[in-house]
């Protein structure tokens, strides 16, 4: 086992929002289940989040990501 860190670019935390509001499916059910009228607050506590890890330093993101690989060998 190996801690290891990922690092994912963007070219904002709100382009960060639009790529995983459109491909990753827990934050579309996320928005889905919010509704229309809790998209803005749900749009606005993930941008917070983005920022408070976003270690770019400009208009940016870079955010880290930490993950535990596992390799297994067969014997």
């Amino acid at each position: 086992m190996r801690r290891r860190t990922s690092v994912q670019r963007f070219r904002s935390p709100r382009h960060w929002l639009e790529v995983f509001r459109t491909y990753y499916g827990p934050t579309a059910l996320a928005f889905e289940a919010v509704g229309p009228q809790g998209e803005e607050a749900l749009a606005r506590d993930l941008l917070a989040l983005v920022e408070q890890f976003n270690r770019s330093g400009d208009e940016t993101a870079i955010l880290p990501s930490d993950y535990l690989e596992v390799v297994a060998t067969r014997r």
